[in-house]
């Protein structure tokens, strides 16, 4: 099962901050929000961490964690859409080897989790 996120909150501050120019606050409330999602997206506790000290880098970190969780998205996104489609062309074989190239690259371990259920449902004939 894959970890729950609360990334609709991420999201929201970073179409706050990085999409509309508001100055990134460096409340409690935010430093624990990034930290938290910095793990989600495989960013280790430390480097989020040392990232809170200054607005920039926090901005920056802002920046990195979104851009983790789009580019998971649409990378898990794109290869269950050609998995589906190799499937219904009766290419298990190769709707597997989809879920294994993401498997190859994702670091973000909610993406990872998703592409792991996706090919044990493939083994166990339930995709």
């Amino acid at each position: 099962m894959t970890e729950e996120t609360d990334w609709d909150d991420l999201r929201a501050l970073a179409q706050q901050v990085l999409d509309r120019g508001t100055p990134l606050e460096l409340t409690d409330e935010t430093r624990a929000l990034l930290t938290r999602t910095g793990l989600q997206v495989a960013i280790c506790q430390r480097d989020a961490e040392s990232a809170l000290y200054s607005r920039s880098t926090a901005t920056t970190l802002l920046r990195e964690i979104r851009q983790r969780i789009r580019d998971g998205g649409i990378r898990y996104g794109d290869a269950l859409h050609r998995a589906y489609r190799l499937r219904d062309q009766g290419n298990l074989d190769g709707a597997r080897q989809q879920m294994r190239d993401v498997l190859s690259v994702e670091v973000v371990p909610f993406y990872r989790g998703r592409a792991e259920m996706a090919l044990e449902d493939m083994d166990a004939g339930t995709f």
